[in-house]
């Protein structure tokens, strides 16, 4: 709206400005104006660069102006408001607001909401834009707002919580009419930890839990809870500046800040794809980005057996059609994910990694790593693969490592691949309290020793404080050594 205001030649105020879809919309009062903003037209851009066109034509007086509220509806309103709102929670209770019993409020003999004959049905935009307009004069410090059981079918009016009521983090848009998750996409930018849908029939517009999760998650990338269900922690690598790093000439220069950041994205990234919900690493990849998965067998080879639940994702099957092989390509992050969460569950050996950083520019980095990981489950339970893993990464949001392009190649292992992996030399000091573990302990206690530089005893303890959680471990791990709590003695000496 300010370039737009900027850009014209003639000064107005916007009357009900809103958004249908993708399309900002508002009023003016004169056909001089109208005139003056035709002109704009292709003058200016939105964030993508592209050119916005500007429509103008007739309209009637809108709605929200027609049907404005007056002072004395409007203080009702507010009282109404005042007395749903809880103080000590800083929560704000509007369900079933056209409907509210109301009370008499004796020192002005003023009735309810229907009494004073407002009809507060909060589709309509002059009820929402009332509603926000108290929200932000009265209410401005507002953490939780209830809009449960309104019979809200769009979120026009709605969008405007971005700027009334900044300090939101709870909504509770449970038992409405919202039919799509694209209405949702009018709330971006609000920085939501919770909210509640539950009861609207957009629920049951996915085929499946996690595409739910990975669609609300889209809009709202910081939302902690939904539906009144934990969500998986997704995963972050902060960078120090939004640009990788600016490429050096000379060898020492920024290669050993290169090592530490793709080693620290690896260690996060498997630690959640080994022992976590893969649905966390959602924020990883990029929303456009591009997956292949391709195994690598002898046809004759009946080993291949161990690798049949890779094949099915896989897209270099001989004598394809090309059509087929386009469709095994997945290139959106839903739908990356949707292939991660369905293969086999596993154990990376993080000790087998070798990285080669091979293309770098301040904007890209482009890294391959390979090594050796089992299977942890089903019929092909431990049996070991190779594999190779490439990533194209740029800076994400939140200045984060964003995923474009990940590709995937598997094979099964080599004798002396086998005989290797896993093969991490245990501390004789260390082997009398690490014998009272099951196997799987042990290589989780070995697992979380190689990614947190700590020695074995003190792995186990972290996760013995945690539950043998792996992935509460590490969080409760990295808070402590970033407050400089964990002693000098905890770490390994490096030779």
């Amino acid at each position: 709206m300010n370039s737009i205001q900027g850009h014209c030649s003639v000064p107005f105020t916007p009357v009900d400005f809103h958004y249908i879809r993708n399309r900002a919309r508002f009023f003016v009062r004169d056909a001089g104006t109208a005139s003056a903003l035709k002109d704009v037209s292709y003058k200016i851009c939105d964030d993508n660069d592209v050119k916005i066109l500007v429509l103008v034509s007739p309209s009637a007086v809108p709605y929200s102006v027609q049907n404005k509220f007056s002072a004395e509806q409007v203080e009702q309103l507010k009282l109404t408001m005042r007395k749903r709102y809880d103080v000590s929670q800083q929560a704000l209770n509007l369900q079933k607001l056209r409907f509210d019993p109301g009370i008499t409020d004796h020192s002005t003999s003023r009735a309810d909401l229907v009494g004073c004959d407002i009809d507060m049905i909060l589709n309509r935009r002059n009820c929402m834009f009332a509603t926000l307009q108290i929200i932000e004069r009265n209410f401005p410090e507002l953490l939780s707002l209830n809009l449960r059981n309104n019979k809200l079918y769009q979120l026009d009016g709605l969008s405007d919580i971005v700027e009334k009521a900044p300090h939101v983090k709870i909504l509770n848009l449970s038992k409405n009419e919202l039919r799509t998750s694209k209405e949702l996409e009018k709330l971006k930018g609000m920085e939501l930890e919770e909210l509640w849908l539950e009861g609207n029939p957009l629920c049951s517009d996915f085929p499946e839990q996690s595409a739910y999760v990975s669609a609300i998650q889209d809009c709202f990338p910081n939302l902690l809870r939904l539906d009144g269900q934990e969500l998986p922690t997704p995963i972050v690598v902060d960078l120090d500046a939004p640009k990788l790093i600016k490429p050096c000439t000379e060898e020492s220069k920024g290669t050993e800040t290169l090592k530490n950041l793709v080693l620290q994205f690896l260690q996060e990234y498997y630690l959640i794809y080994d022992h976590g919900d893969r649905e966390g690493l959602l924020s990883a990849y990029h929303n456009k980005a591009c997956f292949s998965l391709t195994i690598l067998f002898h046809p004759k080879d009946s080993a291949q057996n161990s690798l049949c639940k890779f094949i099915k994702d896989s897209k270099n099957m001989r004598k394809l059609r090309n059509s087929y092989q386009w469709k095994q390509l997945k290139h959106t992050k839903h739908d990356i994910l949707g292939t991660l969460c369905v293969l086999p569950k596993t154990r990376h050996d993080l000790s087998s990694f070798v990285v080669d950083m091979w293309f770098q520019t301040e904007t890209m980095l482009c890294f391959s790593v390979n090594g050796l990981f089992k299977e942890v489950e089903g019929k092909s339970q431990g049996c070991v693969h190779a594999f190779t893993r490439t990533f194209v990464a740029t800076p994400g949001s939140n200045s984060s490592l964003c995923i474009v392009n990940d590709q995937l190649i598997v094979r099964d292992a080599s004798p002396g691949e086998i005989q290797s992996a896993f093969s991490i030399p245990m501390p004789t000091h260390c082997s009398s309290f690490m014998s009272t573990l099951s196997q799987e302990q042990q290589e989780t206690v070995q697992a979380f020793s190689i990614q947190s530089g700590m020695k074995l005893e003190w792995s186990q303890k972290c996760l013995e404080d945690n539950q043998w959680n792996y992935i509460r471990a590490g969080q409760v791990f990295t808070m402590l050594q970033n407050q400089g709590k964990i002693p000098g003695e905890a770490f390994k000496q490096m030779s």
